[in-house]
C-alpha cells in the first residue's frame, strides 16, 4: 500500500491530494479534549452540546435460538424524527446487529462491521463467529473512545458453538450474557423480561414475551415507538417476522394492567 501512494505521490500531481486524504481516519488533532470538555454523551453531566438519543431493543436467549427485537422510532431531542428506522442490522445470514444510541455512529460502525465479517468469510472461507465478530466492533471503536460517539450495539447469532449474544458499546465494553435490553426504554424493558424470562422458553413464548416487552417500554417511555421488529436467530440462519405496530398491541396488552381501585387503597384519607 506505501508503495501505491509513493509512486502515485511522485508520478501525478493531481493524485496528491487523494493519497493524502488515504492517510487520515479523523480529523486533525492530537487528542479529543474539546469533545471531552464540552460534550456529552450519556446524559450524566451539563455539557454544551449533548447527545439526546432514545430507543428499546432488546435480545435474549432461549432453547430454540436467539430472539432478537427492537422499536423503530427515532427522535432528534423532543421531536420525533421517525416511526419507520429499522434498528436491526444484517450482517450476514447468521449474524445480526442491533442500534442504539447515535443513529448516524450505529449504522456506519454496523456496515463497516459487515464489511469486516465478509471480508474474514472471503479468507478464511468459512463464516464468522459471534465472538470474533463482537471482538472486531469492540477493537474498531475502542480506537475512537472519548471521540464522542454514541453507540451501544448488541451482536447475535448463530455459530460452530451455537447461540451467541454479546453487548458493545462505544467505550469499547464487550460483555456477553443470555440477556441484554438496550436504550431509553430498556429499564421498562426489563421490568417484563426479568418477570417472565426463561430459558427453556418455545418460540411462540419467546416472541410473545419480546413483543411484550418492547410493547410496554414503548408505552413508558417517549423516546420508543412506531413498530415492533422481530427476529428469529436459529441454526438455519435468522427469520424476519411481520411489523406490528405498537399502538395496536395496546389493546392486546393494556387491559392486563391491573387498575387500582382509589377506594380500597390504603392511601385514601377518610374525612372526619
Amino acid at each position: 500500500m506505501n508503495s501505491i501512494v509513493e509512486e502515485l505521490t511522485t508520478k501525478n500531481r493531481e493524485e496528491v491530494k487523494l493519497c493524502k486524504e488515504l492517510e487520515f481516519e479523523l480529523a486533525p488533532g492530537d487528542d479529543f479534549s474539546f469533545v471531552q470538555k464540552f460534550m456529552d454523551v450519556k446524559s450524566e453531566r451539563n455539557a454544551l452540546i449533548r447527545a439526546a438519543h432514545g430507543t428499546t431493543t432488546l435480545a435474549f436467549k432461549f432453547r430454540e435460538g436467539v430472539l432478537v427485537a427492537t422499536d423503530s422510532r427515532a427522535t432528534m431531542g423532543n421531536v420525533i424524527a421517525s416511526q419507520e428506522v429499522k434498528k436491526v442490522i444484517e450482517i450476514n445470514d447468521r449474524l445480526l446487529g442491533t442500534m442504539a444510541g447515535g443513529a448516524a455512529d450505529c449504522s456506519y460502525w454496523g456496515r463497516v462491521l459487515g464489511m469486516e465479517c465478509r471480508m474474514y468469510q472471503l479468507r478464511n472461507k468459512k463464516l464468522i463467529s459471534v465472538a470474533a465478530a463482537s471482538k472486531i466492533l469492540a477493537n474498531i471503536v475502542y480506537r475512537y473512545k472519548g471521540s464522542g460517539l454514541s453507540m451501544g450495539m448488541m451482536v447475535a447469532g448463530w455459530d460452530d458453538k451455537g447461540p451467541g449474544l454479546y453487548y458493545v458499546d462505544s467505550d469499547a465494553q464487550r460483555i456477553t450474557n443470555d440477556l441484554f435490553s438496550v436504550g431509553s426504554g430498556s429499564t421498562f424493558a426489563y421490568g417484563v423480561l426479568d418477570a417472565h424470562y426463561r430459558y427453556d422458553m418455545d418460540l411462540d413464548e419467546a416472541k410473545d414475551l419480546a413483543r411484550r416487552a418492547i410493547y410496554h417500554a414503548t408505552h413508558r417511555d417517549a423516546f420508543s415507538g412506531g413498530i415492533v421488529r422481530m427476529y428469529w436467530l436459529h441454526k438455519d440462519g435468522w427469520t424476519a417476522y411481520p411489523l406490528e405496530d405498537v399502538s395496536e398491541l395496546y389493546y392486546k396488552y393494556h387491559p392486563e394492567i391491573a387498575i387500582t381501585n382509589a377506594a380500597d387503597s390504603p392511601l385514601t384519607v377518610n374525612a372526619s
